[in-house]
């Protein structure tokens, strides 16, 4: 377990039945994608009610550090300003003729210029250190990426074998690494298994127009995990004029041309909601998220089916997903116990293991064995931290068992990862003196967590 300090998070236990009703930030999947399509894009683009968090600030000034850029404008979002992007260096990359990039306090910093070698920080975000790969290779000059002590454990060899199938040269197969690009990537045929992670996909997929000649891409490994995240960089894609095809499973053509620019509403992050509306089952009651679409590539679209699956009900009416837990965990309610195949949602799988530590039986969990890979093994993590507060857990192959028994208070571990920070805070509603270690990490998507999570159980002088 990591140390424990002084600053721990005592997560509160609910005072009772909740009836709450909450907006979240923007999607943490959307906004990144949308700023890596906006920076290739054939001219400026607004990105409106983004999300304002460690990933998507570490996203916007690596692309500014390669020459777009994004300043923020103002807007109507509750929690921050839209983002206006300019292109800028990055046209080097379009059928358009450059510019060079201009300075300004937060746009394009004048000394990104072609040829000069520039220094990436990508902090622990997946998709920073595999989105912007391909999009370096694109400009002339060194392109070295790095990030946080735990983010040079995930996997990236996949990404930096593609780049060199292309004909990139690229020094180094983790963080840190550096692409060398010389202003062009020919593209073609290309072979990849991207077992470890869809967003080896999505990374290729969103460059590949800038490709000279497009991209055709292939899957070939054990299990393809999160289909629906390279289903959202398809759509994000189609938005924008770029038609991506799929003739066959695991099979993408994509074909050169121009991007378009756009301006995007951000949608809430519906992941982010899995907490919130997991503790209606915990505490009793419902919780209400606003703003909810209608449809969404969105993987926590997968939610209200999920969360049914241990006994919620849920309503979706005039853009608000209510969920029911009735009497919850608290009121004498029972938790049906569960088996998921999780292959396609796996960023829930925190979530849902820690309801099931309170369900009334037994509950397995597979198709979730990438999470080994993720901001740290959540599968090991989970299993550390439930046993610590007293549940049966034990890895599988590709998931997790869990046995419910009695739980007490403990030390919960966030292990810089921002989905176990909120599984402890779950599990802290009904398990008094849980603390979690690090509930800071959050910032990484939900800065406001903490705040939003007071608010919920309407705690006197919540925001």
């Amino acid at each position: 377990m990591p140390d424990l300090s002084h600053s721990a998070y005592a997560a509160p236990v609910a005072p009772g039945p909740l009836d709450a009703r909450l907006l979240l930030p923007g999607s943490k999947s959307l906004t990144n994608r949308e700023l890596v399509l906006a920076a290739l894009a054939d001219g400026p683009s607004v990105l409106r009610r983004p999300l304002h968090a460690r990933d998507a600030e570490l996203m916007a000034q690596a692309l500014r550090d390669l020459g777009a850029g994004v300043e923020e404008v103002d807007g109507d979002g509750a929690f921050g300003p839209d983002w206006a992007v300019d292109p800028g260096g990055l046209e080097t990359t379009s059928a358009r003729s450059p510019r060079p990039p201009a300075s300004s306090a937060e746009g394009r910093p004048q000394d990104a210029l072609p040829g000069r070698p520039i220094a990436l920080h990508v902090g622990l975000a997946g998709t920073v250190m595999r989105f912007l790969p391909p999009v370096a290779a694109l400009r002339a000059g060194d392109t070295a990426f790095d990030g946080d002590e735990a983010a040079r454990r995930r996997p990236m060899s996949a990404m930096t074998s593609a780049l060199r199938a292309l004909g990139v040269r690229v020094d180094g197969d983790a963080l840190p690494f550096v692409v060398r690009g010389t202003g062009s990537v020919r593209g073609g045929e290309l072979t990849i298994d991207a077992s470890a992670s869809s967003q080896f996909v999505s990374g290729l997929l969103l460059a590949a127009p800038r490709f000279a000649e497009g991209l055709v891409l292939r899957h070939e490994g054990e299990r393809l995990p999160s289909l629906p995240h390279i289903e959202m960089t398809i759509a994000c894609l189609a938005a924008r004029g770029v038609a991506v095809t799929s003739p066959d499973e695991g099979v993408w053509i994509v074909p050169p041309g121009p991007i378009a620019a756009r301006d995007v509403e951000i949608e809430p992050d519906l992941s982010n909601a899995a907490p919130f509306l997991a503790a209606a089952l915990v505490a009793g009651g419902r919780v209400a998220i606003g703003g909810w679409p209608a449809s969404t590539t969105q993987v926590g679209a997968e939610l209200p089916r999920l969360l049914a699956a241990f006994g919620a009900s849920s309503t979706l009416a005039d853009g608000e997903l209510t969920v029911d837990g009735g009497e919850g965990v608290l009121g004498g309610g029972r938790l049906t116990p569960v088996e998921l195949d999780l292959s396609e949602a796996g960023e829930l799988a925190p979530t849902l293991v820690a309801l099931a530590a309170l369900a009334a039986g037994p509950s397995r969990f597979t198709g979730i064995g990438h999470l080994r890979g993720h901001e740290t093994d959540r599968i090991a993590a989970l299993v550390a931290d439930l046993r610590a507060l007293g549940a049966g857990a034990e890895e599988l192959p590709d998931g997790i068992a869990v046995e419910p028994r009695p739980l007490h208070g403990g030390d919960w571990g966030a292990y810089q990862d921002h989905r176990m920070a909120t599984s402890g805070a779950l599990l802290g509603l009904a398990v008094p003196g849980v603390r979690v270690d690090d509930i800071g990490s959050t910032s990484k998507t939900l800065p406001e967590f903490a705040a939003l999570w007071a608010r919920m159980l309407a705690v006197p002088g919540a925001a």
